[in-house]
């Protein structure tokens, strides 16, 4: 009987835990429109795998009437679960918990699942809905959130982190998903702010609502802060389990291979069609990518950010890898300032975590403007040379057609030490285009012809005949093929092949110095 009363006791501090703030606080939650923390973790998980950590922790403290407020769990879940049977970590925060504002126990219980995480080498998923420090703990929850920051930058590129953003993330609160390398948010229900409108106006006058400030939609396509815009819960957490299959657990384990993929490379003999005849005409790259991927399948990241350069996974031959690809469907795929921090911050994931790259070129050159130069182009283009360069996983390259000037250098060049570089026959790789070399290096001659139009276009094609094409650069070995496009796949699957074993050693220094 003793016994008894004790498991009846157990049982009636487990259910207090599952709903801590009361059955009215999860009903007031559901007409926003929102999970529980608990709901999130259950419909993100694989069913029945959750082992909660930490359930029955409360907080210490007892100022501004906190010791009447005390709730089971302290306003954050964390626990152990599976993914697609692959081991997680995870905590998710209670905004029916005092908002879901952040507090000593709050940080330690956080804090022990990171570290857990560490220590096991498996990824941390983070479900963020915080309004922050929680004020009534004073210096005391800074500290904490001190503490999660330095185990987000400890983990950083050796085990993978996800945040997700169910809720307003203010102050404080958005430093620690901003460490991690992806950021989930939901359409019209994440909002992510250093300081909120109200505080915007007193200071600035600027009037500014909630979603305009820090919504999904303003920092997927606006500020580049996030990576995922997901159109309710239920598809950011199918989205984050859909990322977790192509990474491995940690910076030693190799991404997990599907062993039922086709791993066929028949020749796409209609491939070549996707290249314009004029070469001042557009084209979706990501055709391309989905024509020589595993089952047509490309999962891209950032998809509405820095759009002239496009990034994500996918696999080859049941392996993941990284593709990188200049869109020339949006402003003829050159590179500027948003797509060149986004494809560095990639490209470094990628390496970080054993990704191998693959690289499809078409590129222009830099975006010209008083403000891209203004803003900073030179340093930020040079943060997506410096990641091609210090990557070390194996990178193959394909020019499918422009490769002008200093971007040409840029975008996985052998000379930053490309393990292969194959080339289309439609390439075209030079200091920049025939016409705008022409014009500089004929100025004269033009101006002196009887007929300069004509010739100008006779020099153009003379330059074009010379330079602009695929076999000046393969003469010196700077392309290592000029390769059929049909057979794209083919070269590429066994290009990865061959660098499966692929060993590079790294100078002997504490870190680089990325132009940040």
């Amino acid at each position: 009987m003793e016994h008894q009363s004790k498991l009846d006791a157990l049982a009636a501090k487990r259910e207090l835990a599952a709903q801590p703030a009361g059955a009215g606080s999860i009903t007031r939650q559901h007409e926003r429109g929102k999970l529980t923390a608990r709901e999130r973790i259950e419909r993100l998980v694989d069913p029945g795998s959750l082992h909660e950590l930490d359930a029955f922790a409360v907080h210490r403290s007892d100022a501004f009437g906190l010791a009447a407020r005390r709730f089971v769990g302290d306003g954050v879940i964390t626990g152990h679960a599976t993914v697609n049977g692959r081991r997680v970590c995870v905590f998710s925060q209670d905004a029916t918990v005092l908002g879901g504002s952040l507090g000593e126990v709050f940080a330690e219980k956080i804090c022990k699942v990171m570290d857990l995480a560490l220590k096991t080498g498996c990824p941390i998923i983070g479900i963020n809905d915080s309004g922050g420090a929680r004020i009534q703990e004073g210096v005391v929850s800074l500290g904490g959130y001190a503490e999660i920051f330095w185990r987000n930058v400890q983990a950083s590129g050796v085990i993978p982190q996800l945040s997700i953003i169910a809720g307003p993330c203010a102050g404080g609160a958005v430093y620690s998903p901003a460490i991690t390398d992806f950021i989930f948010m939901v359409d019209k229900i994440s909002q992510m702010f250093i300081t909120g409108p109200e505080i915007i106006k007193t200071v600035t006058g600027e009037e500014v609502t909630f979603e305009e400030l820090g919504g999904a939609n303003t920092h997927n396509a606006i500020s580049g802060v996030a990576q995922f815009l997901c159109a309710d819960e239920d598809d950011c957490f199918e989205q984050v389990r859909h990322l977790l299959s192509f990474l491995p657990a940690n910076n030693v384990d190799d991404p997990p291979m599907d062993p039922d993929a086709d791993d066929s490379a028949s020749p796409d003999d209609d491939l070549i069609g996707v290249i314009p005849p004029s070469p001042n005409l557009p084209y979706d790259m990501t055709e391309i990518i989905h024509r020589v991927v595993d089952d047509e399948e490309f999962f891209e990241v950032q998809a509405l950010y820095g759009c002239s350069l496009v990034v994500g996974l996918a696999r080859m031959a049941g392996a993941p890898v990284g593709i990188v690809a200049n869109q020339p469907n949006v402003l003829a795929g050159v590179l500027d300032i948003a797509s060149s921090t986004k494809g560095a911050r990639f490209v470094r994931f990628c390496d970080a975590f054993n990704i191998p790259l693959v690289t499809f070129v078409d590129v222009p050159g830099f975006l010209p403007g008083t403000n891209q130069e203004f803003g900073g182009i030179i340093k930020h283009g040079a943060k997506l040379l410096y990641a091609f360069a210090e990557a070390t996983v194996p990178k193959v390259t394909i020019i499918t057609r422009k490769a002008y000037g200093g971007a040409y250098d840029v975008m996985c060049s052998k000379h930053i030490r490309a393990d292969f570089n194959f080339a289309w026959p439609t390439a075209e790789i030079a200091v920049m285009g025939p016409r705008a070399a022409v014009k500089i290096i004929f100025r004269d001659e033009i101006l002196r012809a009887d007929d300069p139009e004509r010739r100008t276009e006779e020099l153009v094609n003379d330059y074009i005949d010379r330079f602009a094409n695929p076999y000046v650069a393969a003469e010196r070995g700077y392309v290592d093929d000029v390769i059929d496009p049909a057979r794209t796949r083919a070269v590429v699957i066994d290009a990865l092949a061959s660098l499966r074993t692929k060993r590079v050693g790294r100078p002997a220094r504490r870190h680089g110095n990325i132009p940040l």
